[in-house]
Order: structure tokens, then sequence, then C-alpha cells
């Protein structure tokens, strides 16, 4: 991105957000990238940067691990592996072996699904590959100390066998050296010390004389001489001959080992710098989840919607001070391409400019942002700035001058992939003047498509706002009763700059409000008042919208709370239908098995007794007597619906009821205690105990009517 001025970046103070970075790094690789960070205008590179901020924030918030924990820059040990002839130490190989076992980690923490669900972080090491003959190589010859093995050479085996012995014959001799000097009172508190890598006996320094040695020294007080006895001598030269020999065998060895991974030294040096990557990729992770950070919608072309936004540094400040942070919700296109905000001073205008253009910075840069993810963000070629005082004294250039100077470059450089921020446009100069330039430079720079944010209290400049294709009007809203700024930017309206009203709550004297009231154009002053008035009652619409849009909320919440009981008790009542039908069928289930049982035991009953109808009658009862049951009682309601009991005797044409089956007929003849009962069409010889007289229902009802009519005729 090319930007105008060349501190155009620290005036936005994006290098505080690069500090920022630069604090979360582990190592000096990552460090670098943030110093060389770039703002890019290719959509595929700033979209790759993006989705692996937020795969890495993702594995922050989840608390998973990620390996990490290899910090160190070897790049000088690594490049000195590729020069012909060079050694490295055991010591710098443990530094080769732990970045090589490093860069597996990462490679198996990718295997599997990961591969697939953090494939823009996968991107950073699928250039690259893990080798782990390089590893392989390296145990071989070099121990977990950092020391080369015995079995690196089979010289050198063989010299250190030869040491070992050599080492366990000298402490053999030099030990009874020491107790035959140690009996004669020779030796001094410390019986021995190393002079040289070579092993000495302390004596007395007044015994040195009776002692045959190499001597090689005495302590500081003269008190102690340090003797190499002669016994030993020839042994140590042994020793150290072979020690030398053993330094040269190491040496080969590792010029060896040097030589043998030297093909490798580009693959290790690749290694650093993944590392170094996914660093810098973790310190904008860490940035992210700190500022609540997300990835908007982005679009290649030229265009900026945000939503919730928050400007980075402050909503950090507030966030550590325990404050809260007001959201700037503001929209640059084709339509809608040049923003002027009015308003209060320290209401927030700059403040909301700046948090458009240190997002839209980062966001080209390859962090993310904090708005909300429905934000809608494009890519812009030219930044360009002009905030505060710049006036400029190398080329004695007074502040409107160097204003107008930034103001010719724009305007001779801007184009559709432009994006402005003009801090008081017009400032410095006649107000009725630089107002007239400033509609002069407005009206250019939207006719060349450029979109930026303009800040004024020129009246006239909100006026050209609704005239002019392409210019919005912006207000910062101010509480002037608690003589506050709210910090809320509302789209479409231009808003006041509170002068007198400023001036009353301070507690200005009134006579000079009045007379600084009379001095200004009537028409001027109550446009101004007018702005007021509008910007109070929109505060008041907005309050009562928000009061509305909770009411709303509460009524979906009682409505979905009355269909959460409504269900539940559908549902319980579901559960009491299926338990009453499981008991039905229960009840069917265990009469089922209890007649399966008693016939069953019939059946045996029939194989084994001789009274067969006996057995007959009793499946009869078993299987009928329950049906008849029912059938008499199905009877007795149907003839108690159409006969009652009468208290008549029984006599012949009497109707009478059959006592046991509910059977009604009509007597045709007495014989005893018997009588002949017409049932249907069949006579039946029935005892008259078993008879009961009964009458018609519809006959009692119409004697009762005839009774009544003859009473009332009377």
């Amino acid at each position: 991105m090319r930007v105008y001025p060349d501190n155009a970046l620290t005036q936005l103070e994006f290098d505080k957000i690069t500090d920022i970075l630069l604090n979360h790094c582990q190592t000096t690789i990552g460090k670098e990238v943030v110093q060389e960070m770039r703002i890019h205008t290719h959509l595929k590179y700033i979209l790759s940067s993006l989705r692996q901020t937020e795969e890495y924030k993702y594995i922050k918030l989840a608390n998973q691990y990620f390996p990490s924990d290899f910090v160190l820059d070897i790049r000088k040990d690594v490049k000195l592996l590729g020069i012909p002839g060079a050694q490295l130490t055991g010591e710098q190989w443990l530094l080769v072996r732990e970045l090589t076992e490093h860069l597996g980690q990462i490679f198996r923490w990718f295997d599997g699904e990961r591969k697939i669900a953090f494939a823009n972080l996968f991107e950073v090491v699928s250039d690259t590959y893990y080798e782990p003959v390089i590893i392989q190589t390296i145990d071989e010859i070099i121990d977990d100390l950092g020391n080369v093995k015995d079995k690196a050479s089979d010289d050198l085996a063989k010299i250190r066998m030869q040491l070992f012995k050599k080492r366990a014959e000298l402490r053999r001799i030099f030990e009874k050296v020491i107790q035959r000097l140690a009996k004669s009172g020779y030796t001094a508190d410390i019986d021995e010390s190393f002079s040289n890598g070579r092993r000495v006996v302390a004596v007395f320094s007044e015994y040195k004389r009776q002692v045959k040695g190499f001597l090689h020294g005495e302590s500081d007080s003269r008190k102690t001489a340090f003797i190499e006895p002669e016994e030993t001598i020839e042994l140590n030269n042994e020793l150290y001959s072979l020690e030398q020999e053993e330094l040269k065998e190491v040496q080969r060895v590792l010029r060896q080992l040097t030589a043998q991974l030297a093909p490798y030294a580009s693959l290790l040096l690749l290694y650093n710098q993944v590392i170094g990557i996914f660093d810098f990729i973790r310190a904008k992770a860490i940035l992210a989840v700190d500022m609540n950070a997300n990835l908007p919608i982005v679009h290649n072309t030229a265009t900026s919607h945000l939503v919730e936004a928050y400007h980075p540094l402050l909503y950090l400040y507030n966030k550590h001070s325990g404050k809260k942070t007001i959201p700037v919700n503001l929209a640059l296109d084709d339509e809608a391409r040049i923003l002027i905000i009015s308003g209060p001073n320290a209401g927030g205008k700059t403040v909301s400019m700046k948090t458009l253009g240190l997002n839209q910075v980062m966001l080209q840069s390859g962090l993310l942002i904090p708005v909300s993810p429905t934000s809608e963000m494009g890519i812009y070629k030219q930044l360009f700035i002009q905030l505060g005082d710049t006036q400029n004294l190398a080329f004695e250039l007074s502040t409107y001058s160097s204003h107008l100077t930034h103001m010719k470059h724009f305007i001779e450089n801007s184009n559709g992939k432009t994006l402005f921020f003009i801090d008081e446009l017009g400032s410095g100069s006649d107000p009725h003047l630089g107002g007239a330039f400033a509609e002069v430079i407005l009206e250019e720079l939207a006719q060349k498509h450029a979109q930026g944010i303009v800040t004024t209290h020129y009246l006239n400049l909100k006026v050209m706002a609704n005239h002019n294709k392409g210019i919005v009007n912006g207000a910062m809203q101010f509480d002037e009763v608690k003589l506050e700024p709210l910090y809320r930017l509302v789209i479409g309206k231009p808003g006041s700059s509170y002068t007198f009203a400023i001036a009353e709550r301070i507690g200005l004297p009134k006579n000079l409000i009045n007379r600084a009231r009379k001095l200004v154009d009537t028409h001027h002053f109550e446009l101004d008042k007018l702005l007021n008035r509008t910007e109070q009652d929109l505060q008041l619409v907005q309050q009562e919208r928000r009061e509305l849009h909770k009411k709303l909320k509460e009524n979906e919440t009682l409505q979905a709370e009355l269909k959460r009981t409504l269900d539940k008790e559908k549902h319980v009542q579901q559960i009491e239908l299926l338990k009453e039908q499981n008991r039905v069928a229960e009840e069917k289930f265990t009469y089922f098995k209890d007649m399966e049982r008693k016939i069953k035991q019939i059946a045996l009953d029939w194989k084994k007794s001789d009274k067969k109808e006996e057995v007959m009658k009793n499946l009869y009862n078993l299987l009928f007597k329950k049906s008849d049951a029912i059938v008499i009682n199905k009877l007795a309601k149907k003839v108690d619906k159409h006969y009652k009991e009468a208290s008549g005797p029984i006599v012949v044409g009497a109707t009478v009821k059959l006592k046991k089956n509910y059977q009604v007929g009509e007597v045709l003849a007495l014989k005893g205690k018997r009588a002949i009962v017409k049932v249907g069409q069949l006579p039946m010889n029935i005892e008259i105990d078993d008879l009961m007289v009964v009458d018609k229902i519809e006959e009692v009802v119409k004697q009762k009517e005839t009774i009544r009519n003859s009473k009332n005729k009377k």
C-alpha cells in the first residue's frame, strides 16, 4: 500500500500495534517478521494471513497445545554447517537435533483431520518436509549431553579403552603414594590436586625436598607445595598423549558428521524460519484474543462497512482500566464515498476516523480487527492522511499552507482505490474562504471516487453534504444536559458544535454569551440551534427505540417460555396416556396368561378325570360365564330403560320380567307355583318366584299425563 505522508502510519498509531506484537513474539525471527510486516493489496495473501491468525486464535481459545517450545535462533550454527571443512560442536548438534525434533512435532500435530481443519496454518509447512535421518545420524554420534559416543569410530573406542586402563592404573599408584606420604606426615590438609591437567600431591613446603617428583608450584601462603610423584610422571605423560589422540579423533568425527549432514543446511534454515513464522502468527492470535478481534467479510473492492467496530488501542486501554468502549458503525462505498463528521470538540470525531484507518491498515497487514464478523471490508491501494497541526518550520510553511500542500497531493493522486482522512478540513484560514476551499476539495475528491472521512465545524460543509452525490453527513452525539460527549456516531445528519451550550455549562458570564450571539449571523445561529434540537430529538427517538426493542425481546422471551410450558404439559399428558395404555396392555397380558394356565389345567383334568361332563362344565364356565354376564348386564340395562318394576300380583295377562336373564314376556296361564309365560313367540314354563311384574315406562308417563289432564278439567 502506498501511504502519504511518510509518517501516516505513525499518525494512526500503527507503530504501537507493532510494539505489542514484538512483545508477544518469543523468537528473533518472529520479531524480524513483525518489523518487516507490510500492508498488502493482494486479496489472496491477505485472506491467507488473516485465516492463519484466525485458526491460531481458535487454538488459543480452545486451550489446545501447539508445538511452540523451541525459541532459539540457530541460523549461525546452521550456516556454519554449509561451509566446507567446518565443524559443529556437540552442543550445537544438540540444538540442531532439538530444532528437527520440534519440526517433527509440528508435522505430527497436523496429522489426521487437523491438516484439513487448520488448512491455512498447514500452508506454512506445506513447502517443506520432516527429515528423520537428521536425528538418526546425530543420535549415532552424539549422546544426550553433547558428547561424542565411544562407538562413533573404532579408533575412538580403542583410545578411550586405553584411557580407562591408564587412568585406573594411575589412580591405583597415586593412592599408594598418598598413603605412603601420609604415614610420613608429609601431606597437607588437601591430599591431592590437579595442575595443568596432571594429578599432583599436596605436601607441606618444608617436606618438599623429601618427596621425589616434579614440583608444579606452591600455594599463595607458601605453606603447601604441589608435587607430581616420580612414580606417576610417565603414566601422566602417556595419559596426556592419549587425551590428545582422543581430542583429534573427536574433532575428526565431528567434521565427518558436519560433512555428512551439510546437504541438509538449507532445510534446517527453513525449519528455523518456519518456527519464526509460527511465532509471528501466535503473536497475532494473542493480540486478537486480547482485542476480541474477528475476521470480517473481505472483498477485493474499495469498501468499508464497519459494524460494532472498536479502536484497537482504545479498546485495549479501556479493557485494562475497566472502562467501557463505545463501538462505531459507519459505511464507505461508491454510493457514500465521503463521510463528513461534525460535532463538539472532544466528542470522538478523530477517534471515529482513526478507528476506520487503523483497522483498515491492520486488516491489510493480516491482523484480525475488533469488529463484528458481519462487517465488510475492502482493499485500498493508497492511504492519505492529514491529521492535526501540519506546520512545517523547515520549509517555512504555515499551518494552512502545509494543509493546502497536502490537499494538492490528495487531489492529484487520488483514485477509486484511495482511502483518505482529513482532520478539520479548511482550518487555519478565514472561515468563509477556508470553507469555500474545503467545498471545492471535497467535490474534487468525490469526482475522483476516492473514499474517506473528514471532520469539520464548518456549516457550509454540513450543508453541501445534502446536495452532493456521494457525500454524507455524520454527527457525534452529545448530552447537552450533562455536558458530556456520548461518543456515538450517527450517520445521515450533521452535528452541532454546542458552542453556546458548552459556554453556559462551564459558567461563562451570560452577558458575554449574549454579546457573542448578537455577533453571529442570525441564519447561522438558527441553523446551529436547529441542529442542537434535532440531535436531542434524535437521542430521545433512539432511546425510545431501544426501550421498544427491549420490550420486544421480553415479549419474545415470554412467548418462548409459554411455548416451553405448553410443550411440557403436552409431553406430560402423552406420558400419562402411554402409562394408561401400558396398564391396560399389562392387564390383558396377565388375563391371557391366566386363561392359558387354566385351559392347560383343564386339558390335564380331561385326560385324567372320568367325569368328562364336569370337566366340560368347568371349561364352559371359564369360557362363557363371563360373556353371559356381560350379555345379561347389557340386556338388563336395555330392559330397565323401557320397563319399570310394579307392585301388583302376577295374574294372567300381566307383563312380567324374568329375574335371571332379564327377558320380558306376557303371562298366559297359571299352574300352581309355575306360570306359562310367552317370551317373544315361545311359551316358557317358569316358576312364579322367578318372575317380577313390570310396566312400560311410556305407559306410566301416559297414565300420569291422563290423570293430570283430568284433574285440570275438573
